[in-house]
């Protein structure tokens, strides 16, 4: 995996809360036996001339900011795959009180997969929607920033996910960071087999 630290890229806004992954990859393309080909898939049912990514200001856009409790409904580590094949390298949502900015089990598939989530508030993601889509982003993974013009937001990720971001470490990375532990511990201790 790679590691994240600072990414610059152009945002596309994508209007709506609750878009779920069935929107972002619908569940008849999830019976392919290999992990590539879904960015050409991502948000298939709803593309089209009025859809914002197939708007003149989205291309080339890798940076996407979305309403709340985004992947929300089935897990699925394609929508996520999907996302990061469409060339996406940040999601940035917005988090309300009474709404979470991604429901857990996409936070968790991104997590693993390494695709950034960050969340912001009604006021600061507002920010970010009236710079529009097609703006010039920088997303600072260790500041917990998206600097857009002349504003920068802030924003919210877990801790250990961030770190394991900006280490580049899925989680065999993460566990093999503890390799020579994990060699130590089998050398002096004989795996239990019971008697037959």
């Amino acid at each position: 995996m790679d590691a994240f630290t600072t990414y610059s890229g152009k945002i596309a806004v994508i209007p709506g809360d609750d878009i779920d992954t069935d929107r972002i990859i619908p569940a008849r393309f999830l019976t392919r036996v290999n992990r590539s080909g879904y960015g050409e898939l991502l948000f298939n049912d709803v593309r089209g001339p009025e859809f914002i990514l197939d708007q003149p200001d989205a291309s080339g856009t890798t940076i996407m900011v979305v309403g709340t409790n985004f992947g929300c409904g089935s897990s699925r580590e394609h929508a996520v795959w999907a996302i990061q094949q469409a060339g996406y390298k940040a999601v940035i949502a917005r988090r309300t009180p009474d709404s979470p900015g991604y429901s857990d089990i996409f936070r968790q598939n991104a997590a693993n997969c390494g695709l950034l989530l960050g969340e912001v508030t009604n006021e600061d993601h507002a920010i970010l929607v009236a710079a529009g889509t097609g703006s010039e982003a920088t997303v600072d993974l260790p500041a917990q920033t998206v600097s857009v013009g002349d504003s920068i937001v802030p924003f919210d990720i877990n801790p250990v996910t961030k770190q394991a971001l900006i280490e580049g470490l899925d989680l065999i990375g993460t566990t093999l960071v503890y390799e020579n532990r994990i060699t130590e511990y089998e050398a002096t201790h004989n795996s239990f087999a019971p008697a037959v």
